[in-house]
């Protein structure tokens, strides 16, 4: 019953994100950081809660490309691969170094399914 479950969870997950946008952390860092600057020009009408300054730390000391550029060369890319958007972000974010790092941290969902099935007939 556990892959039933854990098939379960994938496809529910697969539908959820299906059509759904993603950030690379680096992006988020350079939208929080013109929200920050727009913050210090002007007025106090621009406040910006501890719980964005605090994502707003966390984006700079983790994301890993802090120029716009450089971000959207990757976005360009990544994008001309046949992934999927979040996948996409994934693999912006973590930057693994190998290819195989890169499979181990992100198996896809296609491949998950194959290796169900092949454990299904083997049992």
């Amino acid at each position: 019953m556990r892959i039933i479950e854990t098939t379960s969870i994938f496809t529910l997950f697969h539908l959820v994100f299906e059509n759904a946008e993603t950030l690379f952390i680096s992006e988020v860092y350079l939208l929080l950081e013109c929200r920050r600057h727009q913050s210090e020009s002007m007025d106090d009408n621009f406040y910006m809660s501890e719980f964005v300054m605090k994502t707003f730390d966390y984006t700079q000391e983790i994301g890993k490309f802090k120029n716009r550029d450089t971000i959207r060369a990757l976005r360009q890319l990544l994008s001309a691969k046949n992934l999927h958007k979040f996948e996409i972000a994934q693999l912006a974010n973590l930057c693994p170094e190998t290819a195989e790092e890169a499979k181990a941290l992100i198996p896809r969902y296609e491949l998950y399914l194959f290796e169900i099935t092949v454990q299904k007939i083997d049992i």
